[in-house]
């Protein structure tokens, strides 16, 4: 009697899957839909954001072990900005205008009006200004930055893995991860921890790959690009799932924004714009093949506490009704995409040489910064 009322009640509920699909398909009510994640409380457990907290975590790490290498107070023999931080203090604004440790591997300019100077004076000039700054211009280089000549010549492939976890500065780093806290935490407890995370890393990687491509010889780091990659996913997710959310048009103007900020900060020196344009591309055609409807998911949830036994039935179904030619097409044509850009960097492919204006979306030359990549020559003259 025990075991026909127990097959009953399995009959019953797998029955269930059918018109769950004309749910699915129809048009959700008022009631059914859910806020845009930017404007949902966040949740109170803290297992549901470990996985963004980690990364942040990370960041902050790199930064810290950034600013003690290069210990302003000593190799610059206190010629810094935040002077009472001393060991933790910045390179003058002049230098790094984001506040933040050396980052400039070009030699200082001098402007010569009097041809009468020498290279040997010129030498004597350039050794007082190192040992004045402690030719820690290097810094960012030797921690891990992206730069031409130590990518394709040195064949240092490794830098594509350490640039993502640099900043250039105070300014980058405080605006990438206030961005990436409230972008990530919402993105992580709407989608789980998993999926967010494969997201940030790929996306990361994915920048730090394309940004190989018109890497100039200057240093430069990729860390918005995993950002760029979460607002990316965000706006696959919105689009993906437009019926779902109210408060759209407000989120697609908060995501927009914060992209934005994030491209034009990516025209100042050292921090690399076209990661973010590789992770954008990465997060947007990442989030068409990972996430899902969020009330399918908050269903199966529910039926599952429901009834136990059957659970994976229902996700199941929900699986199978949530577009499944979309996100293939969009895995395929992220493989595709990330195959090519892989080859490309192997090969050392540098695209500078075909498009000459491009360094101009990477870096807009100002009276407060150079964009130039280009060593100083000295030349000497010959007088009679």
């Amino acid at each position: 009697m025990a075991d026909s009322s127990k097959s009953q009640t399995q009959v019953e509920i797998k029955q269930q899957c059918a018109p769950m699909a004309s749910t699915f398909s129809t048009e959700m009510t008022a009631d059914e839909r859910v806020p845009f994640p930017f404007f949902r409380p966040l949740s109170q457990k803290r297992a549901n954001t470990w996985i963004i907290s980690l990364f942040v975590i990370l960041h902050l790490g790199a930064f810290t072990v950034t600013m003690i290498v290069n210990d302003c107070w000593e190799n610059s023999h206190g010629d810094c900005a935040l002077k009472p931080l001393r060991r933790f203090s910045f390179q003058p604004l002049s230098e790094n205008p984001l506040l933040g440790p050396s980052a400039s591997t070009s030699v200082p300019s001098f402007s010569f009006t009097n041809h009468s100077i020498s290279c040997l004076n010129y030498l004597i000039i350039l050794k007082f200004r190192f040992d004045y700054f402690n030719a820690s211009f290097e810094l960012l280089e030797e921690i891990g930055a992206l730069q031409k000549t130590l990518l394709t010549n040195n064949q240092q492939l490794w830098r594509i893995f350490t640039s993502p976890w640099l900043h250039a500065g105070l300014f980058h780093l405080i605006i990438n991860l206030s961005s990436v806290i409230f972008v990530g935490l919402h993105l992580e407890q709407e989608f789980g921890s998993f999926r967010i995370g494969v997201i940030y890393i790929l996306s990361a990687i994915t920048g730090s790959l394309v940004a190989s491509l018109f890497v100039q010889d200057r240093p430069s780091v990729c860390s918005s690009g995993a950002l760029v990659g979460l607002l990316g996913t965000l706006l696959s997710g919105l689009i993906r799932n437009w019926k779902s959310y109210t408060n759209k048009f407000s989120g697609l103007v908060a995501t927009m924004t914060i992209l934005m900020t994030n491209l034009v900060l990516g025209l100042i020196p050292y921090i690399n714009n076209f990661a973010n344009i590789g992770g954008f591309m990465s997060g947007f055609l990442l989030g068409f093949v990972l996430l899902f409807k969020p009330q399918q998911e908050k269903l199966a949830r529910n039926k599952g506490g429901l009834f136990e036994f059957d659970a994976k039935d229902i996700v199941k179904c929900r699986k199978s009704l949530d577009k499944p030619v979309q996100r293939v097409a969009a895995l395929v044509i992220f493989a595709f995409l990330l195959a090519g850009i892989i080859m490309a960097v192997l090969h050392g492919i540098d695209i500078n040489k075909y498009c000459s204006w491009c360094h101009y979306f990477d870096c807009i030359p100002s009276k407060w910064w150079s964009c130039t990549d280009k060593p100083f020559h000295c030349e000497v003259s010959h007088y009679t």
